[in-house]
């Protein structure tokens, strides 16, 4: 049976005031010569669209060279600056490869989160592109068969290619690499589609030519050494040109089925080839060293005695490379895009002449030799050190001999530097033609590191221009800059000793701090109010826990709970408007004879008034008034949801202290709890009720009482835990043991249902209804809910089963409205995560319908009914002991002093433990009187523990080994009394104070 597929609630925290560009390296160019635009997509997920101001529908190259001087009279103005147009975060991964297609109104992207997308920047709803495919693995790279077509395919790491339909069709064709070469291997990194020949390449170092229409191989050409990373095929589709990592360029005949030609103008990997010729008898490269070359075998007969030109040197390796007008783009690891001027090949090479070469030239070859002025103006010469060697088998080698001085040409600081390839022993160092581009559109600083602190609540980042800034998870925004540092020196002058469960992931794989929460370990972190810095006057109780990620999701959805109750309202109010058909009626009845009506129906008649629905307030419970003139008031429904599935409680009062605190090693049954109700034991402030006996969970198993078994100092029977304890802790706080609870919100243990069919929906509620298996089921519940009521309560008052938590449980958060904000899905099928719904915190409420569609049933439990799933309490087992025995022991009378306790308890409240068996009662209870930690010490391998600390941080941080804590409790000489009385005990009877103890317990 497949495994079902998971949801899960993803936050990207926006960058500070920051302006629209990418903000890590650039992948993919694609150019709309029509309006100008320039389209970039990068390791963001953004794609942007900027306005290119130039015009790029003709090109002035070899017709007037367009770096030589201006002709006099002629007033040369310089290109406008690129301006920005728009952008959108259309992915959550590296976005590896872009193009245009459908007369450039889509856009079509691949991205490393396994989808492929088209966005219509020109269409009414271009906020969102649209996801038309998925692979199991990342996608590389994209191809079209022109700009009318109508479907486009892909390749990914999966070992498929799939071709998709445009309009919605979904997959059109299939194929799997694996399959046809009976290997496991068959990534594809390169693509390219020319009329019935599709072709594709990857690390097998091979080129596979396909027919798209059946997907059926045509055949393979074998060649290169690694990676095949680009490929483009001519117009007739007879020729491919493939570009590798094994440093060469090669053109194969599909006729001939074989290599023709192999080009070495390249000493480092081959990353991208671009060509708008026919033919590609001139086309464009770029490699991993930064040099952008241009080859022109247009006017000659073999093309390895054509022309290549090393026209531009980038500082990092160029990912990608477009031509248009005049000009060509270059994109690198940089979040910049450089524009530059393109060079005409038509230029002649100063100095050259047939003289030059180490064989004579054939007249016939059209070099474009010295021909020194024309019509009294000298034509611009290309400088010979940027003319590259095609190939071995070239007859002109394109460089001069070595200058001993060349070599130093770019040893400036700051300049652009020819990598070391370019220099040849036997020829000379290659000057690239430009050495600055043009113009360059400015990316921004994105975050590429990042450290996540021990109190899980502020990560520390680290961005492009070193920069390092601590984040706040919860506030979603920046809280302190340090300025350029190293991120491992700031980290432990900000860190604090701690020790927090995990509850998100975070990543900063787009540029910007993303936290990912999933329903199995969101829950999990808490932390006490008191250490936190909380907005509002909200009254906690001593010691009280916050959860974290239900904080943090009920104010990401705060709209979304605010439009839920209105709609709740409204369908109350609807249904207690709804009138009923009269049955006394009868058709073509006599108009003058007024039958009476039924005692419930007067009641529906007159219950227009908003009094007849109750809605219960968000920060507590709604007053119904009571029915003048009687005794007995309106019977007002039970303000509790009715939910008859779980029989969990829903009002909401003040938060207690959840977990007990040092109980017996064997565990009791587990039973679903309301977000406020916790276990009444030691370490609660007031009692607790146990919910209804009905509710029963299987006693986890091996964890019963045994019989002869060693007892700690807490262990009570079950018929101890029903009525107030005679010892002095049950004087003093007055409290009962109830069964062990398991966490601070409402935590309800999946119903054991019918095993539904596969990849089913919807679940059953009650008494057989059907509802959805997302965030509208919740509200689906709800309203079932509501229907009991109606049909059962003769008042027809429907009180809200919406509850959201209340401010003491949740304290007050204003999370920036630009926090983006997304439901993702986990594709077992496929092998990833894809996209589901995409907003913004301050548009949440608007997009309630989709949230409804897409968000996960556990996310509709936590906001609208406060509702957790249930997970057992994690604890820490540790053994509790006298100082040198300079204090009464606390063990048992077989002298067992090993306890668990929940991993958050503090220290104080171990001390407050010690304290109650140590000492008697106050016979008056003194307001001024010590607290326990006042007058207590606790020490854990002879480091003094601070009151504060929690088990969890003191495992972590200080015991630092595995086993059970060895604790140790003094007394601080505060307290004089302590110690006489331990006197005055240890020379009466020293005995009888263990029997006692344990009598006691």
């Amino acid at each position: 049976m497949a495994r079902k597929a998971r949801r899960r609630i993803s936050y990207v925290l926006p960058l500070a005031n920051s302006p629209g560009g990418h903000r890590l390296g650039v992948n993919g160019l694609a150019i709309d010569t029509e309006q100008s635009i320039l389209y970039s997509a990068g390791r963001d997920g953004l794609i942007c669209a900027w306005n290119l101001n130039v015009d790029l529908k003709s090109s002035s190259l070899g017709a007037r060279n367009s770096f030589a001087p201006p002709e006099p009279g002629v007033n040369a103005k310089p290109p406008a600056s690129s301006t920005f147009r728009n952008q959108v975060q259309a992915h959550t991964h590296w976005v590896n490869d872009i193009i245009l297609t459908q007369s450039n109104s889509a856009l079509v992207s691949a991205s490393s989160d396994i989808t492929v997308k088209v966005w219509r920047p020109d269409s009414e709803d271009s906020r969102i592109p649209t996801t038309i495919g998925l692979h199991s693995d990342y996608v590389k790279c994209l191809a079209s068969p022109g700009m009318h077509s109508d479907w486009v395919a892909s390749g990914g790491l999966d070992h498929k290619i799939k071709i998709w339909d445009l309009n919605g069709g979904g997959e059109r064709l299939h194929i799997d690499i694996g399959e046809h070469e009976n290997s496991a291997k068959g990534s594809v990194y390169a693509l390219s589609v020319r009329g019935s020949i599709m072709a594709s390449g990857g690390p097998e170092s091979i080129v596979r030519l396909w027919d798209p229409n059946s997907g059926k191989r045509i055949t393979n050409f074998v060649g290169h050494t690694d990676n095949v990373r680009d490929i483009l095929i001519n117009e007739d589709g007879d020729t491919v040109m493939t570009a590798s990592s094994d440093q060469t360029v090669k053109v194969w005949s599909i006729t001939a089925g074989r290599c023709m030609h192999t080009l070495t103008m390249h000493n480092d990997s081959v990353w991208s080839l671009y060509s708008e010729h026919p033919q590609l008898s001139v086309f464009y490269s770029s490699d991993r060293a930064g040099m952008v070359a241009k080859t022109d075998f247009r006017h000659y007969s073999d093309i390895d005695e054509s022309l290549s030109l090393a026209i531009a040197q980038e500082h990092d390796g160029v990912n990608k490379v477009v031509v248009a007008g005049e000009y060509f783009w270059t994109a690198t690891s940089s979040s910049s895009i450089n524009r530059w001027r393109d060079v005409d090949t038509n230029n002649q090479i100063q100095g050259r002449g047939p003289t030059m070469n180490s064989r004579s030239i054939s007249p016939a070859l059209p070099w474009p030799l010295d021909a020194g002025e024309t019509n009294g103006r000298e034509k611009p010469k290309i400088p010979p050190n940027c003319v590259l060697r095609v190939s071995n088998n070239a007859i002109f080698t394109g460089q001069k001999l070595r200058d001993p001085e060349s070599s130093t040409i770019y040893s400036g600081v700051g300049a652009r530097k020819p990598p070391e390839a370019l220099g040849d022993q036997d020829l000379g160092i290659v000057i690239p033609y430009h050495s600055l581009p043009q113009e360059t559109i400015e990316g921004q600083n994105g975050l590429i590191k990042h450290v996540m602190l021990n109190d899980r609540r502020r990560v520390l980042t680290l961005d492009t221009a070193g920069e390092v800034t601590m984040w706040d998870l919860l506030m979603c925004v920046p809280v302190q800059s340090f300025g350029k540092r190293h991120l491992e020196d700031v980290t432990p002058e900000v860190n604090t000793m701690e020790s927090v469960a995990n509850w998100c992931i975070v990543d900063t794989r787009t540029g910007r701090l993303a936290c990912v929460l999933e329903e199995n370990y969101c829950f999990d972190a808490e932390a006490y109010a008191d250490e936190l810095e909380v907005e509002g006057d909200a009254d906690f109780r001593d010691d009280q826990r916050i959860n974290l990620g239900k904080w943090v999701l009920r104010y990401l959805f705060n709209g979304l709970i605010e439009e839920e109750l209105d709609r709740d309202n409204q369908y109350r109010r609807s249904l207690v408007n709804f009138r009923k058909p009269n049955s006394l009626l009868r058709e073509n009845a006599p108009p003058l004879i007024k039958l009476p009506t039924s005692l419930s129906e007067q009641h529906i008649v007159s219950s227009n008034d908003d009094a007849k629905f109750a809605t219960r307030a968000v920060n507590g419970n709604s007053q119904l008034t009571a029915t003048p003139s009687l005794s007995i008031g309106i019977a007002t429904p039970y303000l509790g949801t009715t939910n008859h599935t779980t029989h969990i409680q829903s009002h909401l009062p003040s938060m207690t202290e959840e977990g007990t605190a040092l109980e017996k090693r064997q565990s009791h049954q587990s039973q679903p709890r309301a977000s406020t109700e916790t276990p009444a034991d030691y370490f609660s402030n007031n009692p607790q009720n146990i919910l209804d006996d009905h509710v029963k969970v299987p006693a986890t198993p091996g964890e019963g009482p045994q019989e002869g078994a060693p007892q700690s100092p807490v262990d009570v029977d079950k018929e101890e835990k029903t009525k107030e304890i005679a010892t002095l802790f049950g004087k003093k706080f007055r409290m009962n043991f109830p069964k062990k609870l398991g966490r601070s919100s409402v935590e309800a243990k999946p119903l054991v249902i019918d095993e539904k069919p596969e990849g089913s929906d919807k679940s059953e509620g009650k008494e057989g209804k059907i509802v959805e298996d997302n965030f509208f089921g919740v509200v689906q519940k709800i309203r079932n809910e509501y229907e009991e009521q109606r049909q059962s309560n003769s008042t027809h008052i429907l009180s809200t089963g919406m509850c959201p938590s209340l401010p003491n449980e949740t304290p007050f958060l204003r999370p920036s409205p630009s926090t983006t904000v997304i439901i993702q899905e986990d594709r077992p099928d496929l092998g990833g995560v894809a996209d589901l719904y995409r907003g913004t915190v301050g548009s949440i409420g608007q997009d309630a319908d989709f949230i409804e569609s897409a968000g996960p049933m556990w996310l509709g439990d936590l906001l609208l009914r406060n509702q957790i799933p249930f997970k057992e309490t994690s604890k820490v087992s540790f053994v509790l002991l006298p100082f040198q025995d300079q204090l009464p022991s606390i063990a048992s009378p077989d002298g067992n002093s090993r306890l668990n306790a929940n991993r958050m308890l503090r220290a104080k409240k171990i001390l407050a433990y010690v304290a109650e068996r140590i000492e008697p009662p106050p016979e008056e209870e003194d307001p001024n009187a010590l607290k326990a930690e006042e007058y207590l010490e606790l020490y854990c391998h002879n480091q003094l523990v601070a009151p504060t600390t929690t088990l969890a941080t003191l495992r972590a941080h200080i015991w630092k080994n595995g086993g059970d804590v060895i604790l140790y409790y003094k007394s601080n000489g505060r307290r004089p009394s302590l110690e006489e009385r331990m006197v005055i005990d240890a020379l009466e009877e020293p005995p009888a104070m263990n029997g006692s103890l344990g009598a006691n317990l």
